[in-house]
């Protein structure tokens, strides 16, 4: 949390500083692994993800608001997928993603107010980004075109997103027993994905989650079965027993329409 002294505008003139108070040059770019000349690579680009959830009100047939929305945001050149809300008959859920997050004023917002009836669900927006780790060998790969095609597979038509958020207590400790906490539900989510039982799409949300969470999780797959087993499978591992202090709401889809480039 910023302190008023701490905002980056200064009001009155700026003190003189010595060399020891210079302020540090900040770097935004996501790191992947060197390259073949011993190089990292760099990349200022990441996708942002959102998911927005209604509930149609009684003037409004849901699955016609899905074709109605569909054609909206096709027609907006938007990429994403409607979905019907397994738990709410009369609810449907809308992701999209893009590169430039303006993409949500510019062209989300004016497809979703353009069908009245539509009633959000305030407390199941998430909105996040994708980030690198540091070790990736396809910076580009991981960061855009990995999680899209994870997406839009019409052959995964299950998703359940929820966001999460860890305790302060797991930022202290050093980088050598995170990276041990992180490499247990690594190893349980690699054994999901090789056998095309879960596949995941992971975003951070810091600064952009109204409840304070800090990453968005999206499971994926052909059957909905193993997206609840891979959460029970990670309720066992440390991170989520003692590091992990809210997760959820869930949200439970199914998609109905895929939109832009794999809309069908």
């Amino acid at each position: 949390m910023f302190a008023p002294e701490d905002l980056m505008t200064e009001p009155h003139a700026p003190k003189e500083r010595n060399e020891a108070e210079e302020i540090p040059k900040v770097d935004v770019n996501e790191r992947g692994a060197k390259g073949a000349d011993g190089s990292p690579q760099t990349m200022n680009k990441r996708l942002f993800v959102q998911l927005l959830v209604f509930d149609c009100d009684s003037s409004l047939n849901p699955d016609h608001a899905i074709e109605q929305l569909k054609t909206a945001l096709n027609s907006r050149s938007v990429r994403g997928v409607i979905y019907q809300d397994v738990n709410a008959p009369r609810g449907l859920g809308v992701l999209t993603f893009s590169d430039d997050p303006s993409t949500f004023v510019a062209h989300v917002r004016p497809a979703i107010l353009s069908l009245p009836g539509l009633v959000q669900r305030i407390d199941h927006n998430m909105l996040g980004r994708t980030y690198s780790q540091g070790y990736e060998q396809d910076l580009g790969f991981w960061l855009l075109d990995r999680p899209m095609s994870v997406m839009e597979n019409p052959a995964w038509p299950w998703h359940v997103w929820y966001p999460l958020r860890r305790t302060g207590a797991f930022a202290k400790l050093d980088g050598r027993e995170q990276a041990s906490i992180l490499r247990e539900h690594a190893i349980i989510g690699r054994a999901y994905g090789s056998q095309d039982l879960a596949h995941d799409v992971r975003l951070a949300c810091h600064g952009l989650d109204a409840s304070d969470n800090e990453f968005v999780v999206g499971l994926i797959g052909q059957d909905l079965h193993p997206l609840s087993h891979v959460v029970q499978s990670m309720r066992k591992t440390r991170q989520t027993s003692e590091y992990i202090s809210q997760m959820g709401p869930f949200f439970v889809g199914y998609a109905a329409a895929r939109l832009g480039a794999k809309g069908s």
